[in-house]
């Protein structure tokens, strides 16, 4: 009997349509996960080529092949290739003519007008040119990228040798720009931005920081009638002498940004806020002092809904007015108002009972019954900062966990202990933790943050003297989404804590600075789990050695940054950090055993360099020509005479 014949094999990818193919792409998020994923066959290679719109190169030797194969590119940064010559621009403009939209090139050098013209001209959709930080830029290439009809937002942040004749260029050809920044393009004056509000009538947004200009160009832009968003900090030449016969009114306004505008008062913003019935959000930190007149010009719009008063002069008449106002807030910010007081901020969340967000930062005189009048009027809280309010006193952190929609907490130096981190840990949607110098935490604060918030992704526990590796365990065991985590100077945490953390296979950014105890055995068990680590902090370390250099450049591919100071790093640990392609700032200061031979051949060799800051002890013996080669790629070498000693920030 003839035994039945076997069916063919069947190919479960073959039954999937290019349509759902495709929608699984684009949830491949990560660029090794979409690489694997052409890797599977030559239809799959085939569809991700297709099918890419966004690339983001670190060494333009590539760039030929990736021309070849990716034809529809519509999205292309720069950011990590500090040499961009006029001839890949003409490539790229060739290639992707008609699908090319975004391209940016703020972090980079050398290309002319000659390549910005090649990118107007050929290609066709193109809608948006980042060019900040171009200092030399000049108004000749603004003439070139007027041949971009098509051409709707434009970033010139810090392009200080642009003048009129460049804008003026440009507000005559590109009539389509709906959004322009020319923050810090100080020779820029009434005229050039008049020119920009005649011509442009499509503008949205509107960057014009720093600049001399006076009311008289505001005059022009406030006939803009699509205009949402207008930014003027440190415009020092507005003032109400200029505003008080300001008669215009944008009815279109929902964001105006007056920061460090210190010579505008009431007068001023009366003139400027004067019919804005859809204003949603107004920055006026550093700027006058925010007084019941004041406060009573922002009481005719209805749409309020964020007030940033940083580092103001807050008299308590003008927050009491707040608290009468006819909208409703959901953002209020407050950082470093030094005469807030319990009163005046209770009064105001009483009034504002559907805030989202809260910054009471360095209010230094608020104390329990401002927290206690916060967490009962505003259980809708999703953000509450207040570091360094030294006065709230320990029961009165035990309130924070009435806001259980609370998905940011800021409590950094403050007197929050493990009972108040009991609290906290009701607040289940908690995602970013900051207590560093909370120095009356402990593991069994730590526990209860490990037990109950699992999504949390940022954590600061800078300088917690009372932490220990268990406390560490804790938190990686109930929180496998951290991403980032700052441990720094804490004398306690040893190679266990980073085998903990080695568990959280998310982690991007790793602070371990002055954690004395911590040599390469723990930084390896980092390295070979943590693969989508980007940053890495290990000043100060003086047990880590070449060893954790070698297994970082064997497995963390992705780590973008790295701090070295006062470690046990010689030549042969540097040389091996300059094999990683990804590798784009570096920090080295007090290298004891490093040689200027070493250093020279670690700049040599490590070609995705962007930035490096070193000591100026090897500013002498380091050779100039490879000083000027490192220059010549576009590279920057920052001397100091030593480190900074500011802790990393997150947000």
């Amino acid at each position: 009997m003839e035994a039945p014949p076997r069916r063919p094999a069947i190919n479960f990818f073959d039954l999937l349509t290019e349509e759902i193919i495709l929608i699984i792409l684009d949830h491949l998020r990560d660029p090794l996960a979409r690489k694997s994923f052409s890797q599977v066959c030559k239809s799959f290679y085939s569809l991700e080529s297709d099918h890419r719109k966004f690339i983001k190169p670190r060494i333009l030797n590539f760039l030929p092949n990736v021309l070849r194969r990716f034809p529809s590119i519509s999205q292309i940064n720069f950011s990590l290739c500090p040499r961009v010559e006029d001839d890949t621009l003409s490539s790229i403009s060739l290639a992707w003519n008609s699908s090319l939209e975004t391209i940016d090139l703020s972090r980079s050098k050398f290309f002319t007008q000659k390549g910005l013209s090649s990118l107007a001209t050929n290609c066709s959709s193109l809608l948006e040119i980042n060019l900040s930080n171009r200092t030399t830029l000049t108004d000749s290439s603004l003439k070139a990228i007027g041949e971009a009809k098509n051409l709707e937002r434009l970033w010139l942040t810090k392009c200080k040798s642009i003048t009129d004749v460049g804008i003026g260029c440009l507000a005559v050809n590109c009539r389509k720009l709906k959004s322009i920044c020319l923050r810090w393009c100080l020779r820029v004056t009434d005229y050039g931005v008049g020119l920009i509000a005649a011509k442009c009538k499509e503008i949205r947004s509107l960057d014009l920081s720093y600049l001399l200009i006076t009311e008289k160009s505001l005059s022009a832009i406030f006939e803009l009638e699509h205009l949402e968003a207008l930014v003027l900090e440190h415009c020092h030449r507005l003032d109400d002498d200029g505003l008080v016969s300001f008669k215009k009114s944008c009815q279109s306004l929902k964001v105006l940004n007056l920061s460090h505008c210190q010579s505008i008062t009431h007068i001023g913003l009366s003139a400027l806020t004067n019919g804005a019935q859809n204003l949603e959000k107004i920055i006026l930190s550093y700027s006058l002092s925010f007084t019941s007149d004041l406060a009573e010009c922002l009481n005719d719009s209805p749409r309020l809904q964020s007030v940033n008063l940083d580092g103001i002069m807050v008299r308590c008449s003008g927050i009491r007015a707040i608290g009468n106002w006819h909208s409703s807030l959901k953002e209020l910010s407050l950082s470093k108002c030094r005469l807030m007081s319990d009163e005046c901020l209770s009064f105001t969340v009483q009034a504002h009972k559907e805030l989202r967000k809260l910054d009471i930062t360095f209010c230094r005189n608020i104390t329990y019954a401002s927290v206690d009048y916060i967490t009962r009027s505003c259980p809708m809280l999703t953000s509450l900062r207040m570091e360094s309010c030294t006065l709230v006193s320990r029961d009165a952190f035990l309130l924070i966990g009435r806001c259980q929609f609370l998905v940011e907490i800021d409590v950094a130096d403050t007197d929050i202990d493990d009972e108040g981190l009991e609290s906290i840990a009701r607040c289940s949607k908690l995602c970013f933790l900051r207590l560093g110098m909370c120095l009356n935490v402990t593991d069994k604060g730590l526990s209860y943050i490990g037990s109950s918030c699992s999504k949390l992704t940022a954590l600061d526990l800078y300088r917690l003297s009372e932490i220990t590796d268990l406390g560490i365990s804790s938190i990686a065991d109930g929180c496998p989404s951290l991403e980032v985590i700052n441990i720094a100077y804490n004398p306690n945490v040893t190679d266990n804590s980073l085998l903990s953390l080695s568990k959280c296979l998310k982690l991007r950014i790793l602070e371990i600075r002055g954690c004395s105890c911590i040599s390469s055995r723990g930084l390896s068990n980092i390295a070979v789990r943590c693969r989508q680590l980007t940053l890495l902090d290990i000043k100060r370390c003086n047990n880590v050695n070449d060893e954790g250099m070698i297994q970082l450049a064997q497995h963390s591919q992705k780590l973008n940054q790295i701090k070295l100071s006062c470690c046990s790093v010689t030549d042969v640990g540097l040389l091996a950090l300059a094999s990683m392609s990804c590798l784009n700032h570096i920090s080295i200061y007090r290298l004891n055993k490093l040689t200027s031979y070493g250093l020279a051949a670690f700049l040599m060799s490590c070609q995705s360099l962007i930035t490096v800051k070193l000591s100026t002890f090897f500013k002498s013996l380091l050779p100039e020509h490879i000083q000027e080669s490192m220059e010549a790629r576009g590279c920057v070498l920052v001397w100091r005479e030593k480190e900074s000693q500011a802790p990393f920030r997150w947000e």
